[in-house]
Order: structure tokens, then C-alpha cells, then sequence
């Protein structure tokens, strides 16, 4: 699989730095993008995930479509085993009237609304420590999450090791 190439010039979701000691409240605003559904064991999830933005980031340079933002992953379901996921790169706009880039690969938009962000840096096999910092904040807060979350890579995913990772996770409250 070809490993994506660098991402200068992509925004994140929320264009200021986020800071690993805080959450911030912030907005999300739906963008348009490519979208590669699929699933995944816990133990080959970083491998996936960055194979899954490497197939999007193939789709996208063949169809002269430019990226416009940092990969992100929206997590549908998880259990113990593993997850579904839809992994998504954020583009300009669709082509007009197509809903597809490939069979596997649809246009749709990021997810969108108020959330938290936490933020995630170090190694991609050090962020359960991050989520459990995640749980205790929303049970501590009484804050009910919405079953999906984002993660939003805002630098290049190099290897699961790479302590230099910065992720950004999203966490929607249930309205």
C-alpha cells in the first residue's frame, strides 16, 4: 500500500492547536469528503486505518480531486474485538452529481455539531491512556457521549510507535 503523502496545507477540523492538558469545547462544521468504510481489529488498527487513507488518497490523486484537510476516522461501533469505521479525508466539494469516487470510496460529509476535543500526543499504541482520560472527564462531567467518535490525525500517521503522533479526538455530547 503507498503511504499517503505529506498533508502541509490541510486544516484540521478545528484550525487552532489543540493542547494535550485541556479539553476545549468547540463547533465542527460538516465538510465535504471521501469516504472508505470498513472494520478492523484493535490490533491492526493503526495498519488499516493508514492502509484505508492510502487507498482515499490514491482514488482522489487519480480523479484530480485535492485534499483539503487531515485524515480522520469516525468510529461507528466498537466492541472488545475490534470497530467499524469510516475513514474520511476532507475535499473541496464533489464532483457535481456524483455520489461515489470508486465502488468503495463515497462522497459524504465530517461529522459536524458541538464537541469535545481532546487531544492525543504520542504514540498511536499509548492512546488508550488518552481514552480512559476521555471516560473519567465525561463521567466526571455527567456528559453522555453519542456512540460515535472521531479521530482526526494532524500529522502524518509514519508507525504506531511514532511518539511524535499528534490525534485530535472528537467527542459529540448526545443533544
Amino acid at each position: 500500500t503507498p503511504a499517503p503523502p505529506p498533508q502541509g496545507g490541510r486544516t484540521t477540523l478545528v484550525p487552532t492547536p489543540g493542547d494535550p492538558t485541556n479539553v476545549e469545547d468547540v463547533v465542527l462544521t460538516g465538510k465535504p469528503a471521501a469516504i472508505a468504510t470498513g472494520t478492523s481489529t484493535w490490533e491492526q488498527a493503526f495498519d488499516n486505518l493508514k492502509a484505508a487513507f492510502g487507498k482515499i488518497e490514491d482514488a482522489l490523486t487519480r480523479a484530480g480531486i485535492a485534499p483539503t484537510g487531515k485524515p480522520l476516522t469516525v468510529f461507528v461501533h466498537t466492541d472488545d474485538q475490534g470497530f467499524r469505521y469510516e475513514a474520511m479525508i476532507p475535499i473541496a466539494g464533489a464532483p457535481e452529481g456524483k455520489a461515489e469516487l470508486t465502488p468503495e470510496i463515497k462522497f459524504g460529509r465530517t461529522p459536524e455539531g458541538k464537541a469535545f476535543r481532546f487531544v492525543h500526543k504520542d504514540a498511536y499504541e499509548e492512546i488508550d491512556g488518552t481514552y480512559e482520560t476521555i471516560t473519567a472527564y465525561l463521567d466526571a462531567k455527567n456528559i453522555v457521549a453519542q456512540d460515535a467518535f472521531a479521530e482526526e490525525y494532524a500529522n502524518e500517521m509514519t508507525d504506531s510507535n511514532d511518539a511524535n503522533l499528534e490525534v485530535n479526538i472528537y467527542v459529540q455530547p448526545k443533544e
